[in-house]
């Protein structure tokens, strides 16, 4: 398995990012992620393949949404929500408020 590659916190590009989000499974991701901690791709489910989930999860930690961590066989995910809160003030709140407000992603859950 090669080793993830993430922006560094200053290269985060705002159109990346909003291309990123720009899909209801990966929203329904960033909304399951919000809850701040590390998850265990495992534990991650949506009505997808596990080969389209994995393209999913590669569009958000190469926007810089997400920070992929290997450990042996496994892969952890989580929020880079402090990197995009300093980068774009106030946009991942917005964007999950109106995730929660219109239900959307809501095939993205924790498993």
């Amino acid at each position: 398995m090669r080793k993830a590659q993430h922006p560094a916190s200053d290269d985060i590009e705002l159109v990346a990012v909003m291309s990123a989000l720009g899909d209801p499974i990966r929203l329904g991701l960033v909304r399951v992620l919000s809850d701040g901690r590390e998850h265990g791709w495992g534990e991650l489910r949506a009505p997808v393949a596990k080969s389209t989930l994995s393209h999913h999860l590669r569009v958000l930690r190469d926007a810089g949404v997400t920070r992929t961590r290997q450990e042996g066989t496994r892969c952890y995910v989580m929020l880079r929500r402090d990197d995009l809160d300093i980068r774009f003030p106030g946009l991942l709140t917005a964007v999950l408020s109106a995730v929660n407000q219109g239900d959307i992603g809501a095939q993205a859950y924790l498993g």
